[in-house]
């Protein structure tokens, strides 16, 4: 909105003596001005409204009353708190300042809005899923069922729609790869038609899985959108993909705005939900942080890459994987399930090692980094 505004008051200001005193608006034709002030923005909403979002939810009771998954095995020996009693349903928080942020800033072109409509889709998924959690007072929200058939409807919608436009049917027929500079695949439909699906569907349940621990989800999806806030830049940019040998995505520099928006989202959400947390994401935000990085990753070509950058959430739904498949086939084959991780996602099992809450974050934010780094490299290594 501020730059339709600018550019409104330029125009009608042009030739006139406002013109050199208003001219300073021109900044907001430039993508890095704006994806600062969306940061910004979204930090800022998230602070203003967080307190008053908390308070809120405790007064209607939107509150997590049960023990968590973890807690309630009796497994998790090291937690100094229980988590019963904290607010949950804080992804509207984030997805609010991130549409917001957004929305005034960045320019309304057809992935932007596609973007944001999508997280509000998978937004509106997790709060019901939190919504039964929390009338139930258990861990039972809807069943697996319904959200698959949610998350692989959208994506399918999204899938299609990019076929459907001669603009962007490379995006999903032409497939690339990291570490090489031309597409692997060209004219794909089924196989990229799959990929689009499994990089939506995937990343925004890897990062539910991840959500598990205060302030994890959160801290590893503000550091991955930064590779995509300078991948999208990139892409978007037809001097610098030419230059790096990437995809060119004509529009795709107005989602750098959209990952900035991200950012600024997930650093006020994480003033909250550093340990101890005052209030959780819940499935609300998960689901839609997860699908947006997805969607994302390919709008700007580069599917692949989110499963370098993403790399926690990647081993976090790994482990949820082998944990759950091998404990069947042991039981089939051997009588008796056994597990290969003390106890899924991945996070847990290093609590049950004894491992604080807080090391556990502070060491997959490393790893985040490093995953973060090596996914850059990308740009370079071809």
């Amino acid at each position: 909105m501020f730059y339709y505004l600018a550019q409104f008051i330029l125009e009608k200001v042009h030739g006139t003596e406002w013109a050199d005193i208003l001219s300073g608006l021109r900044l907001f034709k430039y993508i890095t001005f704006r994806a600062a002030g969306s940061a910004v923005s979204a930090l800022v909403i998230s602070w203003f409204l967080g307190p008053w979002l908390i308070n809120w939810l405790q007064r209607f009771n939107y509150k997590q009353e049960y023990l968590d998954k973890a807690e309630e095995t009796g497994d998790i020996k090291t937690r100094q708190f229980s988590k019963k009693g904290t607010p949950t349903m804080g992804g509207i928080l984030i997805v609010s300042a991130l549409d917001i942020s957004a929305l005034l800033w960045a320019q309304w072109n057809e992935f932007v809005l596609l973007t944001l409509l999508s997280v509000i889709v998978l937004c509106g998924l997790g709060f019901y899923d939190d919504y039964l959690k929390v009338t139930r007072q258990n861990n039972k929200g809807t069943s697996s069922v319904v959200k698959i058939s949610v998350q692989l409807l959208l994506a399918s919608l999204i899938g299609t729609y990019l076929l459907w436009r001669d603009d962007t049917r490379a995006l999903v027929t032409d497939v690339m790869v990291p570490f090489y500079k031309y597409p692997i695949l060209t004219g794909a439909y089924v196989i990229g038609f799959i990929l689009v699906v499994l990089a939506i569907v995937g990343s925004s349940n890897a990062v539910n899985l991840t959500d598990g621990i205060d302030g994890l989800a959160i801290g590893c999806t503000g550091i991955v959108s930064v590779v995509f806030l300078v991948m999208s830049y990139i892409a978007g940019h037809k001097v610098f993909a030419t230059y790096l040998q990437v995809p060119y995505v004509a529009g795709a520099g107005e989602l750098t705005i959209v990952c900035s928006a991200i950012i600024g989202a997930s650093l006020g959400f994480l003033w909250y939900n550093c340990y101890p947390a005052q209030i959780f994401m819940g499935d609300t935000g998960s689901l839609a942080l997860g699908g947006a990085l997805g969607i994302i990753a390919i709008l700007i070509h580069q599917p692949f890459v989110l499963v370098i950058a993403g790399g926690i959430f990647v081993l976090e739904a790994l482990s949820v994987l082998i944990q759950r498949y091998w404990f069947k086939y042991t039981r089939i084959t051997r009588g008796e399930g056994e597990r290969v991780f003390k106890k899924s996602p991945l996070h847990h099992h290093f609590e049950m090692l004894g491992w604080p809450e807080t090391r556990v974050t502070t060491r997959f934010y490393i790893l985040c980094i490093l995953f973060a780094v090596l996914a850059l490299s990308t740009l370079k290594i071809r």
